[in-house]
């Protein structure tokens, strides 16, 4: 039998801020990190397109919270610990200069996860923390003053473990086993699919809008804005990802069939819009309405709503009815689309679920169920939106349980 002081079950972000922080509070701990997989820190290898969104610029906990449709109320304490402005400088006083872009999220001025990841791998060397491969976690005893972890290969006892294992849906039985409730995983950060005549031939288009997600009987249930960007297979952008994350729970049992409903012009109504355009019929009258796009609308955006308002490409402002105006203020601001399926947004697969959030003290993240437990990342019901925001809540959870081992 292997033993350690502390053994952190997941070799990705949360594992690897927890050891290296640990261990350098205090040097004398015995810290082994086992990983399932061949490698470490995968997830950090791809997020951000291969550039690692280490975080976002967001520097007031109270607004920072309001990125995370799970866990907004417990993260708020946490933040007042370790924020963005604290993993800034924990990276920095390592060598690893940040940027932030024009969207507020942040990144390693290399523009490389290899930075992070390089990173992470020397401070585990430096400071002693062993890294193991390869070991796939089948069973967690609670002894009486230890914990005992069998391995495909190995047998490991620790006084204190730490859950850092992400989505993984075996580690919650065995948390189920030692006690904890897992709250049931669902898909949180995806695109819609969308097949429609009025977006087919608009795949990379991007503009401002707002958008509501409707009942059966048409009312309005989530509503989010931003930059929509239409894509070859439907939605996706911000406006969209923000609807997926905070109706995680909403959609599912909807199978991700539903309406939309699209406003293209963002905080304009329909009676704001209806007022321009006959404005537009009295001062503009001898003007093609198709060939003009108005309301700062990209052009090709704007041709296909007055397609889809049944007019013809030579008719004039002057010649429109008062019907054609109504159809063109109704496409513009309440366009109803229906999603039949979602997409995995990039390569970063994000659920919602995981161990309820009840069951955890967030002033130390250990757990309220089973003495010298404790979690970090998305092993918790804790996720995020997209834009830095899941990997500061992996940060902030690591340095507050290494303060604690």
């Amino acid at each position: 039998m292997k033993q350690a002081d502390v053994i952190i079950i997941g070799g990705g972000a949360a594992g690897f801020f927890t050891a290296i922080n640990a261990a350098e509070k205090n040097p004398k701990l015995k810290i082994v990190i086992l990983e399932r997989g061949k490698e470490v820190l995968t997830k950090v290898k791809v997020s951000g397109g291969g550039r690692c969104n280490v975080t976002h610029a967001e520097f007031l906990p109270k607004e920072l919270t309001q990125n995370y449709p799970r866990g907004e109320k417990e993260l708020l304490g946490p933040f007042h610990t370790f924020m963005t402005g604290d993993t800034i400088e924990w990276f920095e006083k390592r060598g690893v200069e940040l940027k932030i872009e024009e969207d507020g999220r942040m990144f390693p001025v290399s523009d490389s996860s290899k930075t992070i990841i390089d990173c992470f791998l020397s401070e585990t060397k430096r400071l002693g923390v062993e890294v193991l491969l390869s070991q796939s976690v089948k069973t967690i005893q609670k002894e009486t003053n230890y914990f005992t972890i069998n391995t495909a290969t190995d047998v490991f006892s620790a006084e204190k473990i730490v859950v850092a294992t992400g989505s993984n849906p075996k580690i919650w039985q065995l948390l189920e086993s030692l006690g904890h409730t897992v709250v049931a995983a669902v898909p949180s950060l995806f695109t819609f699919n969308i097949k429609d005549g009025r977006i087919i031939d608009l795949p990379g288009l991007s503009t401002e809008a707002s958008v509501k997600v409707l009942d059966k009987k048409g009312k309005m249930v989530l509503e989010s804005n931003g930059p929509l960007l239409i894509t070859h297979w439907g939605m996706s952008g911000p406006a969209i990802l923000k609807l997926s994350a905070w109706g995680a729970r909403i959609l599912e049992p909807l199978k991700y069939n539903f309406n939309i409903e699209v406003n293209w012009l963002n905080a304009l109504s329909e009676k704001d819009v209806l007022d321009s355009l006959k404005e537009l019929k009295a001062f503009q009258g001898k003007q093609t309405i198709f060939k003009y796009a108005q309301f700062d609308l990209p052009k090709r955006l704007w041709q296909s709503i007055v397609k889809a308002s049944g007019i013809d490409d030579r008719l004039t402002w002057a010649e429109a009815t008062r019907k054609n105006l109504q159809n063109i203020a109704n496409q513009l601001t309440a366009a109803i689309f229906q999603v039949n399926g979602k997409s995995t947004f990039k390569e970063e697969f994000v659920t919602a679920g995981g161990v309820d959030l009840k069951e955890i003290n967030f002033k130390t993240f250990e757990s309220r169920i089973c003495q010298n437990l404790y979690f970090a990342g998305e092993v918790l019901n804790i996720d995020a939106i997209t834009g830095g925001f899941n990997f500061q809540s992996a940060w902030t959870g690591g340095f507050i349980v290494s303060q604690n081992l």
